[in-house]
């Protein structure tokens, strides 16, 4: 399988200049290659915030990028961000899902949290596995 084929590339044409010095239209473009479950993730949160312009689809691509970035860190380290919680307050958060700090917490009986689009983290403050919902990500420090 070629890499590609796990890829979803979005392009947007932003604008074409006629360029006097080379005597051509110039076409300037954007063009973003993301995994499979990026394009899930980025579909869940402007579905879930009811994205429907191109601000708003934006902000829902930097989301995912904001939990794709999280994932990827907490394998290796312990990462302070913010998140919004489900009653509305504000959650400053440090986690991880090093196996060093994680694993013997554990107790395999739970179900996989991509399965209900959140991210579990174990939060080294507590102690004790948490999720977060993909659309509340605020920030990854």
């Amino acid at each position: 399988m070629h890499i590609l084929d796990k890829c979803h590339i979005f392009v947007s044409v932003k604008e074409t200049k006629f360029n006097k010095q080379t005597d051509k239209d110039m076409t300037q473009m954007n063009a973003i290659a993301i995994t499979t479950k990026d394009a899930q993730r980025l579909s869940v949160i402007a579905t879930r915030t009811h994205a429907t312009t191109a601000i708003e689809i934006a902000m829902a691509g930097a989301k995912m990028q904001m939990i794709h970035e999280l994932k990827e860190r907490m394998k290796t380290s312990v990462v302070e961000f913010y998140f919004v919680k489900r009653d509305g307050t504000l959650r400053h958060a440090y986690g991880t899902t090093m196996p060093s700090l994680a694993a013997k917490h554990i107790n395999g009986r739970g179900i996989p949290r991509e399965s209900v689009k959140t991210t579990p983290f174990f939060c080294v403050e507590s102690g004790e596995w948490r999720s977060l919902r993909w659309e509340s990500i605020l920030k990854v420090c």
